[in-house]
């Protein structure tokens, strides 16, 4: 028996793959009106809420 459930696990993924920066690529192409990443959060100061049943 696993600790977190499939679903919660999938979740967790998503919002790992959220939490990068921004590609420089992204912010050459739209001459940096765009420049953070708006889903990027820190483990620390964001908690996320997840419920999962």
């Amino acid at each position: 028996m696993s600790k977190n459930s499939s679903e919660k696990k999938r979740i967790l993924g998503n919002r790992m793959k959220q939490s990068r920066r921004l590609p420089i690529l992204t912010a050459l192409r739209t001459h940096r009106k765009i420049q953070t990443n708006r889903f990027s959060r820190s483990w620390r100061s964001q908690k996320m809420r997840i419920k999962v049943d």
